[in-house]
Formats: C-alpha cells, sequence, structure tokens
C-alpha cells in the first residue's frame, strides 16, 4: 500500500497540466497567512484566547478554495453571511461546551439547514457553503481549549471573518488580473437547469443525509469518547455533507479513512519532536496545509491525509500528544465515515446513476444552446460556450466515484455487479469529445456569423445537429418525441468554394454528431419517436438519434 501511495504521489508531478492548482494554491495561502497575522494582532491587541485564532485559519484555509467561483455579487452576499456566522459559530462554540445537547441540535440543524438552502440557485449554495464553515473551526478546536464562556470573541469573530474576505478577494482579484488564475464563471454560467421530476428534491434528501449522520455521530461520539467526539463527528461531516451521489459518499469515505489513518499515523511518529507551542510546527502546520490544498485535486485522500495531520500537530502544539491518542483517532474516523455512508446510503439516497443523468442531460442543453445561439448575438455565444464547459466538468466530477470503481481490482464476477453502473463513465467521455469541436463551432460563427447564415446546408446541417442533442435528452428524460416538421426537404450542398469557417463548422458537427450516436446507443430513443426513413440524406443524424 505504501508504494502504491508512493507512485500515486509521483503522478501528482504530471496531473496538473500548466500549474493551474499550483496557481491556485498560492493565492488560498496568501489568504490564510494573510488572515492569520490580522488574527494574531486581534488575539494580542483585544486579549483574545488563541482558539480565535484556530477559527480565522479554519474559515481562511477553507474561504481560498471557495472563493475561486464568487463573483461580485457572490462577494457582496459573503459580507452579509460569514461574519454572521462566524458570530454564530463562536456562540455555538460556547453553547456546546456548557449545554451540549442543544449545541448539538443547533449544529446539526445549521449543517442540514446550508444544505437545503440549495434547492434555491447557485447564490444560495454559495451562501450555505459560507455557513458551513465556521463550524467546522468549532470541531476543529480540542476539547477543553476554549475559553469557559463569555461573549467578547463574537464580534470580533466576525470582523475577523470580514477582513479574511476582504483580504481573499482583494488578492484573487489581484490575482486574475495578472492572469496567475482563472476568473471564476458567472452565475448565468454555473447555472443548472432545473427539473420538474416528481419526488423529494435532492437539496433535501442531502440535508436529511446529513442530519442523521451528524446526529448518529454525536450520539456515539459522546457516549463513547467523551473527551474525543469531535473525531467522529468531524469525519462523519466531512463524508455526509454536499456529497453528490451513493457513489461519490463511498469514494469519499473511504479516501477519508484511508488518507486520515495515514496522516493521523505519520503525525503520531512526529508527535513530541517540536514540543508545546512551537514555532516549527506552525510553519510546518501552514506548509502541510499548503499541499493538501494542491494535491485535493488529485485524490481526496491526500486532502483527507495532510488536514487529519494537520490536526494531530495542532494537539502536539496545544501540549496534547497525538502519539498516545493514535488508536482513539483512527477508532473515531472509521466510525465517523461508517456513519455517514450509512447515512448516505440508507436514508433516501441518491443513486450515482440518476446524478450522472442528470449532469448529462445538463450538458446536452448547454450544447444545444450552442448549437442554435444566433451568430450575431457575440455574448450569447460565449456564454454558451462557456455554460456547455462547465457542465462536462460537473458532469465529469459526478462521474469520478465510477472511475475509481472501474480501477478497484476485483474478480470477474464480483466485476459483473457494478459492471452496468460503469456505463456512466461513457457520457462524460463523450461529451468531453465534444469540448474541442464546441469551442471550434462557437470561434467559427462568432468569426463569420453572416458567411455561416447564407449557407443553406450548414445551417440545416447544424439544426440537425442539435435535434439530435435533444433526442438524447429526451430519451435520458424518458419524455416523447416532439411530432416532426412536416415536408423537410433534403440537404443540397452549395457548389463552388466554402469559406474556411464553414469547413471548419461542418468538421466540428460531424465531430459532435458522431459522440452523440455514442449517447444514442446508450441511452436509446425517446419513448414514441417516430419510425420510417428519413427525407434528410446527406447527414445521418436523424438516423442515428432514431
Amino acid at each position: 500500500m505504501l508504494l502504491n501511495f508512493s507512485l500515486s504521489l509521483c503522478r501528482a508531478l504530471h496531473f496538473d497540466r500548466g500549474w493551474f492548482h499550483l496557481r491556485a494554491t498560492a493565492v488560498s495561502t496568501a489568504t490564510v497567512l494573510g488572515t492569520y497575522g490580522w488574527s494574531l494582532l486581534v488575539e494580542r491587541e483585544a486579549g483574545l484566547h488563541v482558539d480565535s485564532v484556530v477559527q480565522a485559519v479554519v474559515i481562511a484555509s477553507s474561504l481560498g478554495r471557495v472563493q475561486r467561483a464568487f463573483d461580485r455579487t457572490d462577494r457582496l452576499i459573503a459580507c452579509v453571511v460569514l461574519p454572521c456566522a462566524a458570530a454564530g459559530g463562536t456562540e455555538l462554540s460556547t453553547l456546546i461546551q456548557h449545554h451540549p445537547d442543544p449545541g448539538d441540535a443547533l449544529f446539526t440543524l445549521g449543517v442540514a439547514g446550508s444544505l437545503w438552502v440549495r434547492r434555491f440557485g447557485t447564490r444560495a449554495v454559495r451562501a450555505g457553503t459560507l455557513v458551513v464553515l465556521p463550524l467546522v473551526a468549532v470541531l476543529v478546536v480540542p476539547g477543553g481549549i476554549a475559553p469557559a464562556g463569555g461573549h467578547e470573541r463574537t464580534g470580533w469573530a466576525a470582523v475577523t471573518a470580514l477582513f479574511a474576505l476582504a483580504w481573499g478577494s482583494a488578492v484573487t482579484w489581484a490575482a486574475c488580473r495578472a492572469g496567475v488564475v482563472r476568473r471564476p464563471p458567472s452565475v448565468t454560467v454555473a447555472a443548472m437547469p432545473g427539473t420538474n421530476r416528481p419526488g423529494i428534491a435532492a437539496s433535501t434528501r442531502m440535508a436529511c443525509q446529513a442530519a442523521t449522520a451528524l446526529a448518529a455521530a454525536f450520539a456515539v461520539g459522546r457516549a463513547l469518547w467523551p473527551d474525543h467526539w469531535p473525531w467522529v463527528v468531524l469525519t462523519a461531516f466531512l463524508v455526509a455533507s454536499g456529497a453528490r451521489s451513493r457513489g461519490d459518499v463511498l469514494v469519499k469515505g473511504v479516501w477519508r479513512t484511508v488518507g486520515a489513518s495515514a496522516g493521523t499515523v505519520v503525525a503520531g511518529v512526529v508527535a513530541g519532536s517540536f514540543g508545546p507551542r512551537s514555532d516549527t510546527v506552525v510553519v510546518v502546520i501552514f506548509a502541510v496545509l499548503a499541499v493538501a490544498t494542491w494535491l485535493r485535486e488529485l485524490s481526496y485522500a491526500y486532502w483527507a491525509g495532510c488536514v487529519t495531520a494537520v490536526l494531530s500537530l495542532l494537539y502536539d502544539w496545544f501540549g496534547q500528544s497525538s502519539g498516545s491518542l493514535l488508536h482513539t483517532r483512527l477508532a473515531g474516523i472509521a466510525v465517523g465515515a461508517v456513519l455517514g455512508i450509512s447515512a448516505s446510503w440508507l436514508v433516501l439516497p441518491v443513486r450515482t446513476s440518476a446524478t450522472v443523468r442528470s449532469r448529462t442531460a445538463a450538458a446536452l442543453a448547454g450544447l444545444g444552446e450552442l448549437l442554435t445561439a444566433d451568430g450575431h448575438d457575440v455574448r450569447a455565444v460565449r456564454t454558451a460556450r462557456a455554460r456547455f464547459a462547465h457542465r462536462v466538468d460537473q458532469l465529469t466530477l459526478a462521474a469520478a466515484p465510477l472511475k475509481v470503481l472501474e480501477q478497484v481490482p476485483a474478480p470477474r464476477r464480483v466485476a459483473a455487479l457494478w459492471g452496468r453502473p460503469l456505463e456512466g463513465l461513457l457520457p462524460p467521455a463523450a461529451l468531453r469529445r465534444c469540448a474541442a469541436p464546441a469551442d471550434a463551432l462557437a470561434s467559427a460563427t462568432l468569426r463569420a456569423p453572416d458567411a455561416l447564415a447564407a449557407d443553406a446546408a450548414t445551417v440545416r446541417h447544424r439544426s440537425d445537429v442539435a435535434a439530435h442533442a435533444l433526442a438524447v435528452r429526451r430519451a435520458i428524460g424518458r419524455r416523447p418525441a416532439p411530432e416532426p416538421a412536416p415536408g423537410q426537404p433534403p440537404l443540397t450542398p452549395a457548389e463552388g468554394p466554402h469559406p474556411a469557417e464553414t469547413v471548419t463548422v461542418r468538421a466540428a458537427l460531424d465531430a459532435i454528431d458522431a459522440q452523440l450516436d455514442v449517447l444514442t446507443e446508450l441511452f436509446g430513443t425517446p419513448p414514441n419517436a417516430p419510425a420510417g426513413p428519413t427525407a434528410d440524406t446527406t447527414t445521418p443524424t436523424t438516423e442515428a438519434a432514431r
């Protein structure tokens, strides 16, 4: 296992082509270090406790990642949400210490509520994420370290959170202006199409799963390890909250257990090497946090291992030997992972295949928008191109657990049990192969909209490919196919030379159509699809859709 882990780590040097994730990590680290310096100043001048510094670092480290997707409006909303959440998290920490049962219940409701509000759109998703950040800090501070009472920390917690947001926004803005990181997608691009499917909404399912997992984790953790219950709750929270599907929960739970166990063992080996309140431990903690942020894009196991090592080092800094608590921490991590996975699989589960189908339909909707966009509307074409690329990325993330499952060595009979779910890898692969043709199509459309609009064969070809994409979407949603328009004449390609843009668009449409054929074979045809030969004999689109 250690050899495989080392080989996987070596691949990290090649996974980040263009060093995009490393550059984003540098921006996040700058946000954390600036917030850390501010929190130290506030702690000294206001006479606060070191737990305020820990809370500030936890919020800043998470904020450095999530704010990459924020636009101007999101940051204005965050100026209200994050300080209030930080103040509430500080009060909740005191409540849990003095009145555990009400505090545990409020913590559980806060996490569940932050997931439930996702039904209200992209901005609500981002606001809910901000609410959770201070709640994580409640679980990170070692028991008995926080002050016994008082509310003087609450105002300063809100001010520090506002500083972290302002400083992080300034660093991110400067990095975007310098071309160090990419600009975040707008809400128009990031928004996913709504669904009118009957049944319980996905956000409600996720909220119920998280509430169940946390309630069980609080109960088990306090019963088995009264002094170290946060380890169980933190693991259950990280595994169950925000998971996209059952497969995502399972993979995250396994990676969390493996990575956290490795991080705990490594931190236990070096425990006591630096001594309490050592400045060297602080430097190591920030270095490990930076590595964790970078390698998270490679595998969640690296993130879990590094963050767990950071928590162990933090305990060591406070003078609590992590080596003597090795078995307790490993047991708490394992129990928390089991509780998180069980809740997500047993309480209103979300199937991975359903998530992949939904994201595939959303990506096809974006592709259809690009195929039907008016070339004279530059903004519409660019928005459609960016939206399609974003939805393909979201589809890839949804199918990632299936990719991990495919790589698990297993006997043929066992592998046959999950053979059909692995078909979920075909849609993201096919749509990723559409990315380059779609980009070429958009670029050619923007360069010569008049020439493309004047070529009847190209216009009809484009319309047929758009109809093919719509047919696949209807097959995914099991919706009846629309009646075909009567009297469509066959394509008659124009004579003479064609502009370079026309040739480019036709090649792009052929490439996209070929990938739609792959999806048609996978999902079939819409119910009540009309039968019979098509009048168009120059392209295979309608025939393939049938």
